[in-house]
């Protein structure tokens, strides 16, 4: 009768069965984990003390020796707070919050690359209508320089540039355009 109450009868705690499928869970993010490049485990919220564990996983090639560390990785994730891994798998996953707004960000940079190449001066206005921090001048010559790539069929420097551009400033005004890219007043 472990695990149950001994009044009424009723199991205390997660059955067997759950605590597996959450162990079996856990097992996976740390698979998940250990198949990221070292740049985007720098960007997720990665617990010290987790990290070398990561890392040593990474590093081990032989097929035994690697699942066993991965099984020792999954075994120090599950000693973390629920809160921890939800926000790891929250920032892994590209359905979470952060994912979505660097989504919405490139494609509002996207749609107003598209309109500074398609609409020239008047798109040039409304940007800095939306964004009076941004540099008219680069703006303006990179805008140029895209289109003239664009017309003698050379590689895009220019159209890549001016996307960052304006990516960079979107994402330094990110509270004053909404999701379409116009401005929220």
């Amino acid at each position: 009768m472990r695990g149950r109450d001994p009044e009424t009868g009723e199991f205390l705690g997660p059955s067997r069965t759950q605590q597996r499928g959450e162990a079996l869970e856990i097992r996976s993010l740390a698979e998940k984990l250990v198949a990221l490049p070292a740049a985007q485990l720098a960007r997720l919220p990665i617990p010290e003390d987790l990290m070398p564990h990561i890392v040593e996983t990474q590093r081990i090639t032989s097929h035994i020796a690697h699942k066993r560390q991965l099984q020792f990785l999954a075994k120090q994730m599950r000693r973390e707070d629920d809160e921890v891994l939800e926000a790891i798998r929250d920032a892994m996953d590209e359905g979470g919050d952060a994912a979505r707004r660097e989504t919405a960000l490139l494609h509002r940079a996207e749609q107003w690359r598209d309109r500074l190449l398609a609409g020239g001066d008047t798109a040039l206005a409304d940007l800095l209508d939306a964004f009076p921090q941004a540099d008219r001048q680069r703006l303006r010559q990179l805008a140029r320089n895209a289109a003239d790539e664009r017309a003698k069929n050379k590689p895009p420097h220019a159209f890549r540039e001016l996307f960052r551009e304006v990516r960079d400033l979107l994402a330094d005004a990110e509270p004053a355009t909404d999701v379409d890219g116009e401005d929220a007043a």
